[in-house]
């Protein structure tokens, strides 16, 4: 995404915004649930220290299935795998980096995904909101559906996942697997704005 397409919007208040041709697949600005006004946009390579430092910072009760890695060579490695093998987005509230969601591998018709949100920005919507970007992305590049494994006991984060229209394909020792076919209808609510974009 181009810095043109990126800032195209200039105004909070988008509830009655009819969308340009510049608009991404959803608005990029959003409020979290404290009122804090925050911007989703594309992670990029410049991105890598303030993620770097946001996954150091986690807490390793909010790592899952080894993830993210520990040491920071391996979150490197890590990182630098959505900006070689596939893409991701980035959450921004007052100049800080406090989520990042992503799927790899981008050639894949049904790639996997990861969302993690920054400790002290937990409970507040990012989460979602990230998350319906994430979806909104993938239809808008062809993806047909996407897949994620989550930790079966880790309920906020089924519960999110299941409210958004991700259904269970399988469930192994401790973890699920499941799937959001990208042609089923939330795709066309997570769209935003859904009617004008396009012309």
């Amino acid at each position: 995404m181009d810095q043109e397409r990126e800032w195209a919007c200039h105004g909070w208040d988008n509830s009655e915004c009819a969308g340009t041709p510049l608009c991404p697949p959803r608005c990029p600005r959003f409020s979290d649930r404290e009122s804090v006004q925050g911007i989703v946009r594309p992670h990029s390579a410049a991105d890598t220290e303030a993620l770097v430092e946001m996954y150091l910072a986690l807490d390793p009760a909010d790592r899952t299935m080894g993830l993210p890695p520990t040491t920071e060579s391996r979150l490197r490695d890590w990182l630098g795998r959505f900006i070689d093998d596939g893409w991701s987005l980035v959450v921004e509230l007052d100049a800080s980096i406090v989520g990042h969601a992503g799927v790899t591998p981008a050639d894949d018709a049904e790639p996997h995904l990861v969302v993690f949100v920054a400790g002290d920005a937990r409970g507040r919507g990012i989460g979602s909101e990230l998350l319906r970007h994430l979806v909104a992305h993938a239809a808008d590049s062809g993806h047909d559906a996407l897949t994620l494994t989550v930790a079966a006991d880790n309920d906020p984060a089924v519960t999110v996942y299941d409210n958004l229209g991700f259904d269970v394909v399988e469930q192994m020792r401790g973890e699920l697997e499941m799937r959001l076919s990208l042609s089923d209808p939330v795709v066309n609510r997570v769209q935003r704005p859904p009617a004008e974009r396009g012309d």
